[in-house]
């Protein structure tokens, strides 16, 4: 009899023990609705809100505007020029961003006042894409999602390269543009000249990396086939023809063709799960 009552003790001690695991895993995806999220770049913010936990999201950056419904939320600044203390008057428990993007200033003062804060690297690749929404779903504990955002990425992306056929591969030059005054050129190893490739193109400027400063000279040598703006940049230049008059821009194929082509900023540069949207549309403009 008392092997059996033993043996009847360790079967509900299982059975309960099961019953637990299965607790701890439905309750690993279920964030509770008082934490309270900042998110501090774009694509991450995305990425929480399509986990599910846009009701969580009481503040974002100014780069955070999709879906449409995070445009309402309160703003704390650009993602490279936070404000810590208007972060600090929403109270969150948890601030989200880029490792790059946060100084080590601001990150001590987030932990500091006891928030729980978040970085992630972010490799500018489909992979690296990926790799940042599982990393958000496990940081917090929300994974249930996971699997069908990955998936609805990859067979979006997959459409947008399977109708991408321009053997000619246009040279395109991205300039970064904030009126005359601030114009750069998008050298090597940027997120613009990724994106660039995948949709068919190359990229104008392969001698230097990162953005250096505009000169006649090296739009010359360049000679894009194709100018590339944000839809702000080109707005600050005063549209094409403002564009047209800065010099060196006439004497390009890109300017006497008046091949100038513009995308939304956070679309262009964030390798967030839109990213299939991004090579289709910029793919459509540069062939």
């Amino acid at each position: 009899m008392k092997y059996r009552l033993i043996l009847l003790s360790c079967t509900v001690a299982a059975a309960l023990s099961a019953c637990n695991v299965a607790a701890d895993k439905r309750n690993k995806d279920q964030l509770p609705d008082s934490i309270k999220i900042v998110s501090l770049n774009g694509a991450v913010s995305e990425i929480v809100a399509g986990l599910g936990l846009e009701k969580n999201i009481v503040g974002t950056d100014i780069t955070s505007n999709y879906p449409e419904s995070l445009k309402s939320k309160p703003k704390i600044g650009h993602n490279r020029r936070i404000n810590a203390e208007g972060v600090l008057s929403l109270q969150p428990n948890i601030v989200v961003g880029m490792a790059k993007e946060v100084s080590p200033q601001l990150a001590a003062q987030f932990r500091s006042s006891g928030i729980r804060l978040i970085l992630f690297n972010q490799e500018f690749t489909p992979k690296g894409t990926k790799d940042l929404i599982r990393a958000v779903g496990d940081s917090l504990h929300h994974t249930l999602k996971v699997d069908s955002l990955t998936k609805a990425f990859e067979t979006e992306l997959a459409e947008a390269q399977k109708h991408i056929n321009n053997p000619k591969k246009p040279k395109v030059l991205f300039i970064y543009a904030r009126g005359t005054g601030t114009m750069m050129v998008g050298g090597t190893g940027t997120p613009v000249e990724k994106v660039i490739e995948l949709a068919g193109g190359t990229n104008a400027i392969t001698e230097f990396a990162e953005y250096k400063p505009l000169t006649s000279e090296s739009l010359v040598k360049a000679n894009p086939d194709v100018i590339l703006l944000f839809d702000d940049g080109l707005e600050s230049l005063g549209g094409a023809n403002g564009l047209l008059g800065v010099q060196g821009i006439s004497q390009t194929n890109a300017g006497k063709n008046k091949r100038f082509v513009t995308m939304k900023g956070e679309l262009l540069t964030s390798f967030g799960p839109r990213l299939g949207q991004a090579v289709t549309e910029l793919a459509e403009k540069i062939k």
